[in-house]
């Protein structure tokens, strides 16, 4: 009976923390599509644009406009990490299950937070120098083709994969790294969060080919990055995606 009742409170805790996740990435991507919906679907769609320096203002928009984008793709990449932490943790018994989860979280989002500040900044300067369209935050066709040639380098590099070997195996990295406590927890999730930037950089500065905003690429990207750290597939998917990116950006250099 006593086996019966830890289990039946163990998959309750696990359903309202998957519950939260999912809250907290649906609030994510409502607020990035609405984000989207105030912006023109090209610069055809708007009559003689003028470049203006971004003020601060503008540059809090942005950090906002990428942290807010990188919840809503990558938490859900970290589903497998938390349920794991969360079975270690009942395991254990040494921390609150929903107080390890959370600081892991908090930990993980704070180096995506950190992604974003950098990412804002880096269009800060390229619409200010006039290297970013100002209406949908794309560069023009030769630097995008560069960038993407080297976003498919990259997915062949030993560097990459080191990041993507670690981001496929959470029990792995508890069992070796395992630190207790709140804080404990935090420093994990920012451990992992910097191997899972170390993955995933690149296909984010995709967003300056393709646009900052563009809601399809956000989605595939969502989905592309899921499949690379949780499905067997991933390993060769990326690679896969290596060629096609240097394909693409090839053809833009000849176009």
């Amino acid at each position: 009976m006593g086996i019966e009742l830890t289990s039946y409170i163990l998959r309750r805790e696990r359903w309202l923390i998957l519950g939260s996740m999912a809250v907290v990435i649906t609030l994510a991507w409502t607020y990035t599509v609405h984000m989207a919906g105030h912006m023109p679907l090209s610069e055809a769609t708007v009559s003689m644009p003028i470049v203006q320096p971004w003020t601060w203002t503008g540059g809090l928009t942005a950090f906002l406009m990428w942290s807010v984008m990188m919840v809503g793709m990558m938490l859900p990449t970290a589903a497998p990490w938390v349920l794991t932490l969360a079975g270690l943790t009942r395991k254990e018994e040494q921390t609150g299950l929903l107080t390890a989860t959370g600081g892991f979280l908090i930990g993980y989002l704070t180096v995506w937070t950190g992604f974003s500040l950098a990412a804002s900044l880096l269009q800060w300067m390229l619409h200010d120098y006039g290297l970013l369209s100002p209406w949908i935050g794309r560069v023009s066709s030769q630097p995008g083709a560069v960038v993407l040639i080297l976003a498919g380098i990259y997915q062949w590099l030993p560097i990459k994969y080191a990041c993507l070997k670690h981001c496929r195996s959470p029990l792995s990295f508890f069992l070796t790294s395992w630190r207790d406590g709140r804080f404990g927890a935090a420093r994990m999730g920012m451990q992992h969060g910097l191997f899972c930037v170390g993955c995933c950089w690149t296909l984010m500065a995709l967003s300056f080919v393709v646009g900052v905003m563009n809601l399809l690429w956000m989605a595939g990207i969502t989905i592309f990055v899921f499949v690379d750290h949780v499905l067997p597939m991933g390993k060769w998917l990326s690679k896969g995606a290596g060629v096609a990116l240097v394909i693409w950006g090839g053809w833009k250099i000849a176009g």
